[in-house]
C-alpha cells in the first residue's frame, strides 16, 4: 500500500468516525430530553398519587384481606 492510498484510507475512516460521533451526540441529546420529560411525568404522577391518598391511609399498611 503506497503512502497516498494509506492516507486516503485514514481520511475515509476519520470522516466515518466524525459522522458516527455526530450521530451519537444527536441521539444522546434526544435521550436526555426524553429522560427529562419522563422524570417530569413521574413527578407529576407521584404528586397526583399523593393528592389522591387519604390522610389516614398509610403506604406500608397491609390490606384487610391479609
Amino acid at each position: 500500500m503506497d503512502e497516498a492510498s494509506r492516507l486516503t484510507a485514514l481520511e475515509e475512516r476519520y470522516v466515518h468516525l466524525q459522522r458516527h460521533t455526530t450521530e451519537q451526540d444527536k441521539a444522546m441529546l434526544e435521550l436526555a430530553d426524553e429522560v427529562a420529560k419522563l422524570r417530569q411525568e413521574i413527578a407529576r404522577l407521584r404528586g397526583q398519587m399523593g393528592a389522591n391518598r387519604d390522610p389516614g391511609e398509610h403506604a406500608d399498611e397491609r390490606p384487610p384481606h391479609y
